[in-house]
């Protein structure tokens, strides 16, 4: 039983780590907490502002689906964290390694732990 809420807290993580990304990259990206977190100088965070924007609306729409699933259909908070753990390991592999830990990792916990959570219930 205790499977149920630990999938359950890793998954709203996940969520709110991308609501927070969302923030960073569409609202903070050319400001101090912005320019610090994602290492930019003003001028670059000035020239790709836009596409930072767009970055943080599909963390949005990640962090959408994995809630949305929670509600309504389980399925779609699945998918929503495999996308999160492709999206991670992309990011890792064409930006920072870093992103698979803050991104890739906290999903896998979290369909790990609702593997778990699945398997106990039988």
């Amino acid at each position: 039983m205790y499977w149920i809420w630990i999938a359950l807290s890793l998954t709203l993580l996940v969520a709110a780590l991308h609501v927070y990304f969302l923030v960073l990259e569409m609202f903070l990206w050319t400001r101090p907490l912005g320019l610090k977190t994602f290492r930019n100088t003003p001028e670059k965070a000035q020239a790709t502002r836009v596409l930072a924007a767009n970055q943080g609306l599909y963390n949005g729409f990640l962090a959408a689906g994995v809630l949305v699933g929670l509600v309504r259909y389980f399925e779609i908070t699945i998918f929503s964290l495999v996308c999160v753990v492709v999206a991670g390991c992309y990011g890792a592999w064409t930006v920072n390694r870093r992103i698979f830990y803050i991104q890739a990792v906290p999903a896998l916990l979290a369909l790990a732990a609702i593997w778990l959570a699945g398997r106990n219930l039988h």
